[in-house]
């Protein structure tokens, strides 16, 4: 099959090399089809996509990203926003789970954030006022909102979790949050085996820094998604190990759901760990069941023994080192 690889900004090229070495290692049946876009491709081009990307993921459906770079404040918009928007790929999903060998405050850790896509704040809807004042739209709808929790609902049945805890802010937005309440509630009838939850985001935000192992499956709207699923990968050692995937009706979009690390690209030092799992996550929805826990199961022994690590998580190893690791363990496995 053929899928698409984006290796965005920064870090990006080294990381999206371990993916095809890896690819390669398993003797994978993927074809990747390489396009460039991001901050470094807009610079030199004035556009955020190469000619021709748009139409490889339409045609192929499946696709991988590194990071890639936003201006804060000023310049183009956020590349990942666009393409979520695009492709309609309505549900972000970002799985963290604590690794033996990681330092962090807590231990077995096991959470997974789904996320509103495509609307919310995020749907960019903005202007200015005057001078001193700007506007933006919280956008909500119901049937976005009934989406992203049935999906919520079917991915807990399908994964044999247990509980969906619906975040929100209700207490105030109460239209617009209270919309996509009124939708969880309505949607949680139909899976009367799964525990249901309400919880209040900045609540929401206390209890999984105090007690983040009651909580199983968190479903929110695009923003309060985006904040409490870094503040997950926080209880996991941080962004270097929290994968993502922006899944819709007919498109797959998989990322590592951390930045493109300008200061240290080119280096040969980065932590491809969070794109390996993005890849994983992949290759399970493709049914590459066996492959994708070989990859979990080498990277999680490389972690555990510390001896080929890349510096942010204690080792001297490069990105190149730490991927070899991987593959020695994948292949002794065989």
């Amino acid at each position: 099959m053929k899928a698409v690889l984006i290796p965005g900004d920064g870090i990006g090229k080294e990381i999206s090399e371990s993916i095809l070495q890896i690819t390669e290692a398993l003797r994978l049946d993927i074809d990747w089809v390489t396009y460039q876009a991001g901050a470094d491709y807009a610079l030199a081009h004035g556009e955020l996509f190469e000619p021709g990307l748009l139409e490889a993921i339409k045609e192929y459906k499946w696709a991988l990203k590194g990071p890639t770079a936003t201006p804060i404040g000023t310049g183009f918009r956020s590349v990942n926003v666009a393409l979520r928007q695009y492709f309609e790929t309505y549900a972000n999903v970002r799985p963290v789970k604590s690794l033996v060998g990681i330092a962090s405050r807590y231990e077995f850790i096991d959470l997974v954030t789904i996320r509103e896509n495509t609307e919310d704040l995020y749907k960019g809807i903005e202007y200015k006022v005057n001078d001193n004042m700007a506007n933006g739209v919280k956008l909500i709808t119901r049937e976005a909102s009934e989406k992203i929790c049935r999906y919520a609902f079917e991915y807990t049945r399908k994964h044999n979790r247990n509980k969906v805890t619906a975040v929100h802010k209700a207490n105030i937005m109460k239209l617009t949050d209270g919309l996509f309440l009124e939708a969880y509630r309505e949607v949680a009838k139909d899976y009367p085996e799964i525990q249901t939850q309400e919880i209040i985001v900045d609540n929401m935000c206390m209890q999984l820094v105090l007690y983040p192992e009651k909580y199983d499956v968190l479903v929110a709207p695009n923003l309060y998604g985006d904040i409490i699923s870094d503040l997950c990968a926080g209880l996991v050692g941080g962004l270097g190990f929290a994968p993502s995937a922006n899944i819709g009706d007919d498109y797959h979009i998989y990322e590592a759901a951390h930045g493109s690390a300008p200061d240290i690209a080119g280096k040969n030092i980065a932590n491809p760990s969070a794109l390996i799992l993005s890849f994983v996550m992949m290759l399970e929805a493709l049914g590459e069941e066996n492959a994708a826990q070989k990859i979990k199961d080498a990277l999680n022994m490389v972690v555990k023994e510390g001896v080929k690590t890349t510096p942010d998580i204690g080792g001297q190893a490069t990105t190149t080192e730490f991927t070899q690791a991987i593959i020695n363990k994948i292949q002794a496995g065989r």
